[in-house]
């Protein structure tokens, strides 16, 4: 399927799509070197004042601050372009790990010394739930990759709530496994009621409490792709008991005022001391400029927390035997191959460019853009005022546009949908425990398989109910029946092949 160009989507509103670019970002330095380039023109215009100065660097310095520009730019787009080649990677190694659970490890399995051997409901059961983490897996990478901590989301919970969480057989806080105790955070306890999570995110909702409110993903921030409103993804999931309510698989930060007037931030920077106490935790985890804040360091990273369980799980099936050798590298591959897949994630979304090289960019860009018209002003006259305004908006665009998707992972319209790859996956992994692994031999031989064509138009049951070696009428007399006339047909099938398929 070929990617619709969000440029030319009929599916986005041009409201969305003015969003999606950087104008709103640079409106307000546009405005205001504009400003100044009017200030410059009019006095030299109206008054007997000269403001030129000489513009022999002019060239040179522009020069130099393109080609540094391009080169953040590209580095920012290799970095987003690389975040997607691994999300490639992840839905290619999800695919293989759940085929070679579901299609290598037999439902027929040996009783181990002293035990049972398992039914084949149980082997079924078993191979299922271990796929059903192979897809929490990626939606665990994706939480992680946005700073999110913990495990308990309405795309995430319901797919790892049957792990382990004490070890030893224990049931206090001392025996909590890593990953269970890295998502308590103390405000709902496990001794608190458990309550059911309701396969209708409207009605999780409801669960929420007063300090702890879902937010509505906003059409500010959030995905480009456009859903019906029946879009609800997580009412597939397991209906499962949970103590606490369950945050979003999507919380993006809310459109504010300060989105569309970038430049009032500053106020908002200077009235948080003020409005938030010392000891104070932001609950939602927001920066002063509306991008998400990281957050403070886990205790657990649940990716990998997940893929100890599989690894674990190929451990348990190679030493019974129930796992083939070769295949057997091939799952302990695809579980390393993603684990490779998350360092180089976390190397993108935790590398971002010094801040000295971004601050220095920048602030001889507001340097050459401040002297940009003294230096053209006797040259272009009034036209120094768009002209500046066009410099700026094409110099601090690009800039933007690479402060933007340097890091991928998060909720801009331009950034990545790590949720439709993980919807992705999920359905791909559905479609794969929902193929029922027949014998080959139930549809090779029947009446819809004509093998041989279009050499040969018979279909493979009329060539099995002949019971004699294979022959064909239009070879002649010299054919010799079994293997040679075979070799024959195949011949005269690649040759109506490759006339056929030549332009």
């Amino acid at each position: 399927m070929v990617a619709t160009n969000p440029m030319y989507s009929s599916g986005m509103s041009l409201r969305k799509k003015f969003l999606a670019t950087v104008i709103n970002d640079i409106w307000p330095e546009t405005l205001f070197f504009s400003a100044v380039a009017t200030m410059v023109a009019a006095i030299s215009q109206l008054t007997t004042h000269e403001l030129a100065l000489n513009n022999g660097l002019l060239g040179v310095l522009g020069t130099v601050l393109g080609l540094v520009i391009s080169f953040r730019t590209s580095s920012a787009y290799e970095r987003y372009s690389d975040g997607r080649k691994m999300w490639t990677n992840i839905g290619t190694y999800s695919r293989t790990l759940a085929m070679a659970i579901w299609i290598q490890i037999s439902n027929d399995r040996p009783a181990p010394p002293g035990g049972r051997a398992p039914t084949q409901l149980e082997c079924i059961i078993e191979k299922k739930s271990m796929i059903n983490l192979v897809q929490a897996l990626s939606v665990s990478i994706k939480h992680y990759l946005r700073g999110e901590p913990g495990v308990y989301y309405q795309d995430l919970y319901p797919l790892v709530c049957f792990l382990p969480r004490y070890a030893n057989g224990g049931n206090t806080e001392h025996d909590l496994l890593p990953m269970w105790h890295a998502s308590e955070d103390g405000e709902y306890p496990l001794e608190h009621r458990s309550q059911r999570v309701p396969g209708s995110r409207s009605n999780s909702t409801n669960t929420m409490t007063s300090d702890h409110k879902e937010e509505t993903p906003s059409t500010f921030f959030g995905s480009l792709r456009k859903h019906n409103k029946t879009f609800d993804p997580e009412k597939v999931l397991p209906i499962v008991e949970v103590h606490r309510p369950l945050k979003p698989s999507r919380n993006p930060p809310r459109a504010g005022f300060t989105d569309y007037f970038p430049f009032l931030k500053i106020f908002k920077l200077i009235a948080k001391p003020f409005r938030k106490s010392p000891g104070s935790q932001d609950v939602d985890m927001r920066a002063v400029m509306g991008r998400r804040r990281k957050p403070k360091p886990c205790d657990s990273n649940v990716p990998v927390e997940i893929s100890l369980f599989l690894m674990n799980y190929a451990n348990v099936m190679i030493r019974a035997g129930n796992i083939p050798a070769p295949v057997a590298g091939t799952f302990v591959g695809a579980i390393n191959s993603i684990q490779d897949t998350l360092s180089n994630l976390e190397r993108i979304a935790d590398t971002p460019l010094p801040f000295a090289y971004q601050a220095h960019l920048r602030i001889s860009i507001w340097i050459y853009l401040l002297a940009l018209p003294f230096q053209i002003v006797t040259t272009f006259g009034w036209l120094t005022i768009p002209g500046t305004a066009f410099a700026t908006f094409l110099y601090l665009g690009f800039l933007e546009i690479g402060q933007e998707i340097e890091n991928p992972f998060n909720y801009d319209l331009n950034d990545l949908d790590l949720d439709d790859f993980c919807y992705t996956i999920q359905r791909e992994l559905h479609e794969i425990t929902a193929h029922p692994n027949p014998d080959p031999s139930e549809y090779v031989f029947g009446p819809w398989n004509q093998p041989f064509a279009p050499a040969d138009r018979r279909t493979a049951q009329e060539l099995i109910r002949a019971n004699e070696e294979y022959t064909h009428s239009e070879h002649g007399p010299d054919s010799r029946p079994g293997s040679h006339s075979i070799q024959r047909t195949l011949l005269k099938g690649w040759k109506a092949v490759d006339t056929s398929t030549r332009k």
